[in-house]
């Protein structure tokens, strides 16, 4: 795309010009200001305080001088600012929100969308996510009045502005607003990757305490894929930082993937560091074990949710006996015969299920019953291999995927509950269960393990979540094996697919976390920031030790079990007003040091959760309880409307800010825009790819033709659309 230079005409009134020596500053990427910033150090007493610098001398005056932070009317304060004078050629990704953060406080580049002055002078970084903020609210299209007024076929955020002053040729004329009486709102462009100039005289009076705050409205895109109308995690795609590539790396040309690379050295791995996390297993639609939710707050909520779904024993369902925490399995685990054994003292045990559909022919959603369980063991030898007859007579065998036929069942007697027994006397606390996908076949089996391995995340697709890739692909490209080769009457071997699984494993264990995972994949920000040092000389770095930069996350629920496991602090919140509290406690720190070290943290990310509640945007949760949690908030009420909400989130953002210490950059953004409608095609759209495998055209319950197609498409380019702002206290 050709580079595009804005017209001065083409901005709002009040931006700033630059001059020639910032916008070579803009375009190099700031590396004379960050030169300029380190000439500053040399510098004497005297000429700092000409510069407004602000300096602690040590009692003795051989110690080293204690850097403090520089006044705002020094030539050395740091700034982020959009550059009149800027071209930009693509909208702002989160991914260049991530790497802002990583500029300002590691090993991040010099970001090229934005100009950064004094870098090396910004103390901290919080970012707040907000989910539920839309460009929309901004210019007028969606009205912050009671009730909330729902824009057609969700075009909230590119509905022309224009539009709303339009005369309805049908109303009376004495209906029709008065143009000139309207207020003047901002011109926000859903096609256009340029910021906006915050007018607070422009703003819904709701939103106006944000552009004394912001200079700027950025349109954010959210990570996705175009071909197939997908929208990646904005949580991943902030909290998950690429790894850099070292310098041999670098030079070569192709794409780097660990199975082609000539210097990929084999890193031996203990199979239990490939157990799934509880969150992973929640995402992925596993029913939980009681052992996950232990002791945790969500508790009673998770008990709650499996009675509401029938998968409690009243419904038939059995949990692996033995185990009420998730620390049983290591505690039951038998002495390592050999240093170093990669089954680390555990039983492994390899799974794979094949079933039919027991509904009757039209009925939708169909039923699928197990027919066949196949389990092998860390050596490959058969532990089960059973056929079962389901309770309910079988209306389509699916042989072509299932390899099930009517001969295989004749004479068979063994039942679901036949199965479940001898699965009671085979899992154990010590036991940790591997397959493809295997939460189709433990809701298959209606029973429940804490301890999982999942193929399917443990290669993950070459073009990232939520895609997967399957055993077939797997076993071709990483055991250049062929399996699943039989169609029509013959389909699968679950015995076949089961070893596949196990074999897949075993090479990961050898070769290390990072095999199979297109270049290495990425690491938490927090372990990344990790290995950057604190400043020298800081004032609670008097000594000039080596302390690296420390990460914390305040979210809802209990964050130390999701992305927040790598950071060094943790809190766990129930409303936004606790979010607020939380970030001001890891700016400042606790004076006993009890969780958030002396001096606070380095790098803090938030969320507010009200606003993205009260507007229907918070349909899952992976380890919280959304109704619980949202029961506690009056934005939940129905009493509640769009506009106090909104309000009370402009509060809580206004409040963080007064709170942060000077020479701290603030980043607030959306994540994404409106996700509902995105999540109701693609709901449509799987549910007719699964009927599409095994109904004719005409039994089909759900059509999906090139119009469905199309509004699922541009359902999705809505749901990329976010907002952000940017500033330094």
């Amino acid at each position: 795309m050709a580079q595009r230079k804005r017209s001065r005409g083409e901005y709002e009134e009040g931006d700033n010009q630059m001059g020639m020596g910032e916008t070579l500053s803009t375009l190099r990427g700031n590396d004379t200001e960050t030169l300029d910033s380190s000439r500053n150090g040399n510098r004497t007493n005297e000429q700092d305080e000409q510069a407004g610098g602000d300096w602690e001398v040590a009692e003795s005056r051989s110690a080293k001088r204690l850097k403090k932070l520089p006044k705002k009317e020094s030539g050395n304060y740091p700034a982020i600012s959009h550059s009149s004078h800027a071209r930009l050629n693509s909208y702002v990704k989160l991914g260049d929100l991530q790497n802002l953060a990583l500029y300002l406080l590691a090993d991040g580049t010099s970001p090229q969308w934005v100009s950064v002055k004094h870098h090396a002078n910004v103390r901290k970084v919080v970012a707040l996510m907000v989910p539920g903020l839309e460009a929309g609210m901004f210019n007028g299209q969606i009205p912050l009045s009671e009730p909330e007024a729902e824009p057609a076929n969700g075009d909230s955020a590119e509905a022309d502005s224009s539009q709303l002053a339009q005369k309805d040729e049908n109303a009376p004329n004495d209906s029709v607003p008065d143009p000139s009486s309207q207020p003047k709102r901002l011109k926000i462009s859903p096609d256009d990757y340029y910021p906006v100039k915050l007018v607070t005289s422009r703003l819904p009076e709701t939103l106006q305490p944000l552009g004394e705050l912001f200079d700027h409205i950025w349109p954010i895109r959210t990570p996705g894929e175009d071909k197939n109308a997908r929208m990646h995690s904005p949580l991943a795609a902030f909290l998950t930082a690429p790894i850099l590539k070292s310098k041999e790396e670098k030079k070569s040309k192709g794409p780097h993937f660990p199975t082609a690379g000539r210097n990929w050295v084999n890193n031996r791995t203990p199979v239990t560091e490939f157990l799934a996390s509880t969150e992973e297993l929640f995402e992925e639609g596993y029913v939980l074990h009681p052992a996950q939710y232990n002791g945790t707050s969500s508790a009673a909520a998770e008990a709650a949710r499996r009675e509401a779904n029938k998968t409690t024993a009243a419904d038939g369902w059995i949990d692996a006996p033995g185990i009420a925490t998730l620390d049983d399995g290591a505690k039951a685990a038998e002495p390592d015969n050999e240093k170093g054994s990669i089954t680390a003292g555990r039983k492994v045990l390899t799974m794979d299920c094949e079933m039919c559909i027991t509904s009757p022919k039209g009925v939708s959603p169909q039923s699928f019953s197990l027919t066949r369980i196949s389990i092998i063991d860390w050596d490959g030898k058969t532990v089960m291999d059973d056929f079962v007859t389901p309770e309910n007579p079988i209306t389509d065998y699916l042989t072509p995927y299932s390899g099930i036929t009517p001969a295989m069942l004749e004479g068979v007697t063994t039942s679901l509950a036949d199965i479940q027994q001898k699965l009671l006397s085979i899992l154990t606390p010590q036991t940790i269960l591997v397959g493809h996908s295997l939460n189709s076949d433990l809701n298959a089996l209606k029973i429940t393990h804490p301890y999982i391995i999942d193929t399917a995340l443990l290669y993950p697709h070459p073009r990232g979540p939520p895609l997967k890739s399957s055993l077939k692909w797997l076993a071709q490209k990483y055991l250049s094996r062929e399996i699943q080769k039989g169609h029509g009457s013959t389909g699968h071997d679950s015995v076949e697919d089961a070893k596949a699984c196990l074999d897949l494993v075993k090479q990961k264990c050898e070769k290390g976390k990072a095999w199979g995972t297109s270049e290495a994949s990425g690491e938490p920000i927090f372990k990344r920031l990790g290995r950057s040092i604190r400043p020298k000389r800081d004032k609670f770095n008097p000594a000039g030790d080596d302390e690296p930069r420390i990460g914390a996350v305040v979210d809802w629920g209990e964050p130390a079990r999701g992305y927040g496991s790598q950071a060094k602090v943790t809190i766990g919140c129930e409303s936004d007003e606790e979010v607020v509290k939380g970030i001001v406690r890891t700016l400042e720190g606790d004076a006993d040091e009890a969780v958030v070290p002396k001096g606070g943290c380095d790098f803090i990310w938030a969320r507010f959760r009200e606003l993205e509640a009260h507007r229907g945007w918070w349909n899952r949760s992976k380890l919280v309880d959304t109704d619980a949690l949202r029961s506690n908030s009056k934005s939940a009420t129905s009493e509640a409307s769009l506009k106090s909400v909104v309000a009370d989130t402009v509060k809580h953002i206004t409040e963080v800010y007064q709170a942060l210490p000077p020479c701290t950059a603030f980043v607030v953004y959306s994540g994404s825009g409106d996700p509902r409608e995105l999540s109701e095609m693609q709901s449509l759209q799987q549910k007719f790819k699964q009927e599409y495998r095994i109904k004719k055209w005409d039994e089909l319950s759900v059509q999906w033709t090139d119009v469905e197609e199309q509004k699922l498409r541009k359902a999705c380019e809505r749901a990329r659309k976010g907002v952000g702002f940017i500033a330094v206290k």
